[in-house]
């Protein structure tokens, strides 16, 4: 799979930059956004990425971002949402303020990408174009900590429900739901400890297995509206 551009969302760091990267060094080119200079993207860059800095937060800044695809790019192989924000209810910002950021970064600017890139998707030579959302295993069962982000993840789960039924036949659209990828650098001894438990599996799951279930998506002929768990079999704990 090497004809056409995948945009992938937030490839400065962690997921974004492990499938931006695998893709690159597989030949297939890949778009990618960013919110924060970070000095992977001339890695990315030297790999022969095409980077467009884009704040999800600021409207005006998605407008550009859809602008430049529409002026540049005939079409698209696949769009990947993997940009992502993590806010704490307990944030020092006004709780509307904390929900309407959650709700901007993961539904309203997917939302807006996918139906105005949409015709790009269907102007894909390939026999079908994907859209995958990168979403958290929280969006099933909530969180007592980040109940803003957990809806809206839930929310982006729920746009590849509406989205598949529009887009269908050519454009399969699916969700991914991961728990524990990769630990943070900072997180101590006693939260690994307690984090691994919470899966049958007692462990990380490492980019590499979202990289895999991003492949059999872009793959399959078939599988759309799903919302694929990755969480090590923690629902069954």
């Amino acid at each position: 799979m090497k004809s056409g551009h995948i945009l992938i969302t937030g490839v400065g760091r962690r997921a974004g930059l492990h499938l931006a990267s695998t893709f690159l060094q597989r030949g297939q080119p890949v778009i990618g956004t960013y919110r924060h200079d970070y000095a992977s993207l001339d890695d990315l860059r030297k790999l022969g990425a095409e980077l467009h800095f884009c704040d999800f937060n600021q409207p005006t800044s998605v407008q550009t971002l859809i602008d430049t695809l529409h002026a540049n790019h005939a079409d698209l192989r696949a769009i990947i949402h993997n940009a992502s924000q993590w806010l704490s209810d307990t944030a020092d910002l006004p709780l509307d303020e904390i929900m309407s950021t959650m709700m901007r970064v993961h539904v309203t600017a997917p939302y807006q990408l996918n139906l105005t890139l949409a015709s790009l998707l269907e102007r894909h030579a390939h026999s079908h174009a994907d859209i995958i959302h990168i979403g958290d295993y929280v969006s099933s069962r909530g969180s007592k900590k980040h109940i803003a982000y957990a809806a809206s993840k839930a929310a982006q789960d729920n746009l590849s429900l509406s989205f598949a039924q529009k887009l269908a036949p050519k454009v399969k659209v699916n969700s991914i739901a991961p728990a524990l990828l990769l630990f943070n650098e900072g997180d101590d001894d006693d939260y690994k400890a307690k984090a691994r438990a919470k899966s049958l599996m007692n462990k990380e799951a490492g980019f590499a297995e979202l990289q895999t279930a991003v492949d059999y998506l872009l793959q399959s002929q078939y599988v759309t509206g799903r919302v694929l768990a990755v969480d090590g079999g923690r629902h069954l704990r």
